[in-house]
């Protein structure tokens, strides 16, 4: 056996919460609203006092004063994209955030000036 200062303990490991408790318990959206990574999010024009949201919907009400991806307030918060699906579920559900999606589901992309200019940009790289 190691000596005791090789031991650690719970605050050794710094502050965490498990996802579970960020989402109240659920894992999934409650409505049917998929949320792309590339998705657009952004404060509805509905007021919102947010002092009574947790931390991390405060945050999300905070960043998408701008529009922000979805994958970009995964990053920015340091939640997983699970977590983030159900708070923008939960944000959305109140009408207090708007999605605009990137592309349309499911249909295949026939813009023309869209391909050339996606293109353009790979031959630059």
């Amino acid at each position: 056996m190691g000596s005791e200062d090789d031991r650690w303990g719970y605050e050794d490991a710094g502050p965490v919460s498990r996802p579970y408790i960020v989402t109240g318990g659920r894992t999934r959206p409650r409505g049917t609203r998929y949320f792309d990574l590339v998705d657009l999010v952004v404060r509805s024009a509905r007021q919102a006092d947010i002092s009574p949201f947790s931390p991390e919907r405060a945050q999300i009400l905070d960043l998408c004063r701008i529009p922000i991806s979805v994958a970009e307030l995964g990053a920015v918060l340091g939640l997983p994209i699970g977590v983030v699906r159900v708070l923008l579920d939960d944000l959305m559900y109140e009408n207090l955030i708007e999605v605009m999606e990137s592309a349309p589901r499911g249909g295949v992309v026939t813009d023309q000036r869209l391909l050339s200019k996606v293109l353009e940009r790979l031959r630059a790289l």
